[in-house]
């Protein structure tokens, strides 16, 4: 028996890797080392007026208590809404939960719904928060590999091969982090038709960063492809990315209405509704105006493209340019195996990761946090200075390896 006071499903688990660069680059900052830092997934843009204008008015009003556990009923009304505008997908307002942020409504879906040695299926290179997950809710995390000759995209055929009786969920995740890869209509159909003769594997669409996108932006969702999946699909989504909204914190679920109803006990029971104030600048954010969500997304166009150009100009790295997200996914294979000035050879991605934080002053996340390597995922979510300011130091870096 463990002497241990902490439960086995957290000694499971470990901490977020972005959490942990981000912490270890501001440590570096606060010893007087300056630092690069392209590692958080966070838009730097400021939230916009007029939903910090409503987040104000609703306090002025006094919407500063309790709401109901599931959500003010005008936020999960726009919520329907908006998934009904935009994606074509049609929910009652009941079958809406609001969470604190979309982490925790994935983190509530699997809770409510896997069992010890459930297995969830998880495309690779994935979110880093996915496995440990199903970890801490007894499940199986199961590692789905996704080339880059493949575009780093689960394929039909891969699906298949993994599926067994204990497979519970799918995640599916586009555009998604830390590729940026997104699925076509016709790569959408081809996992469908092998989901529909498995009718006890529910999905999960990380839909986060829906709206950040460089290539076809009419891509439909998997349930327009198929809605005979639309009792077994839990659509997770928030405001975070698309409108810049990281710290307000509010995620929302839409899905089948005992999964939602699940949530809503656990949640009840748990962190009980997201904040009132951040529903009131999301029911903003989700029905005022949307020029600003178009504008950032030809920043980060902008962004993502010069990072590429000068990311292939460095010999030993290479990179795809993303159709979506703010990420780039490097693969660094021609480093490994070189020498550095004190004399170390890089032999994984997570050396060339360090090398280039105490080399260069540039901090990255190594792919094996991602369950691909050898990878390092780099954000454009900051100004294209900072950008160009990293991969001229990586360059340098580079060219000081033997």
């Amino acid at each position: 028996m463990s002497t241990s006071r902490i439960a086995g499903r957290i000694q499971r688990i470990k901490p977020s890797p972005s959490s942990a660069a981000a912490d270890r680059a501001a440590a570096l900052r606060r010893e007087g080392k300056t630092i690069v830092n392209l590692v958080v997934g966070e838009p730097d843009f400021d939230t916009p007026e007029h939903i910090r204008r409503a987040a104000f008015e609703a306090m002025e009003r006094g919407e500063t208590r309790y709401t109901a556990t599931a959500g003010t009923p005008a936020l999960r009304a726009a919520i329907a809404a908006k998934l009904s505008r935009e994606n074509g997908l049609e929910f009652d307002p009941r079958q809406v939960i609001v969470t604190c942020g979309a982490k925790h409504a994935i983190f509530n879906a699997l809770a409510v719904t896997v069992d010890a040695g459930d297995e969830v299926l998880i495309p690779a290179p994935y979110w880093v928060s996915y496995p440990d997950m199903a970890l801490a809710c007894d499940g199986t995390p199961v590692i789905l590999p996704c080339s880059e000759e493949q575009d780093f995209k689960l394929t039909a055929e891969t699906l298949a091969a993994h599926i067994t009786p204990r497979s519970r969920w799918l995640m599916l995740n586009s555009p998604t982090n830390p590729t940026g890869a997104t699925y076509s209509a016709e790569e959408l159909r081809a996992l469908a038709d092998v989901l529909l003769g498995h009718p006890r594997i529910l999905i999960l669409t990380d839909d986060i960063y829906e709206h950040i996108r460089y290539d076809d932006k009419s891509v439909r969702h998997l349930l327009n492809i198929e809605p005979e999946l639309t009792s077994r699909v839990v659509v997770i989504n928030g405001v975070s990315k698309t409108y810049a909204m990281t710290g307000w914190r509010i995620g929302y679920a839409a899905g089948p209405a005992d999964i939602i109803a699940a949530m809503d006990t656990l949640q009840s029971q748990s962190t009980s509704n997201a904040s009132s104030v951040s529903q009131a600048a999301a029911l903003a954010a989700l029905t005022g105006d949307q020029t600003f969500v178009a504008d950032c997304v030809k920043v980060y166009e902008q962004r993502r493209n010069r990072a590429v150009e000068m990311l292939n100009r460095i010999p030993g790295l290479s990179c795809k340019a993303p159709g979506g997200a703010f990420y780039l996914f490097v693969n660094c294979a021609g480093l490994i195996g070189r020498t550095t000035q004190s004399g170390q050879v890089l032999e994984t991605d997570s050396d060339v990761v360090l090398y280039f934080l105490e080399k260069a002053g540039v901090a990255l996340i190594a792919g094996s946090a991602y369950g691909a390597s050898p990878y390092f995922r780099l954000s454009i979510a900051t100004k294209i200075e900072i950008i160009e300011e990293g991969c001229q130091k990586l360059q340098q870096a580079v060219r000081e390896l033997t």
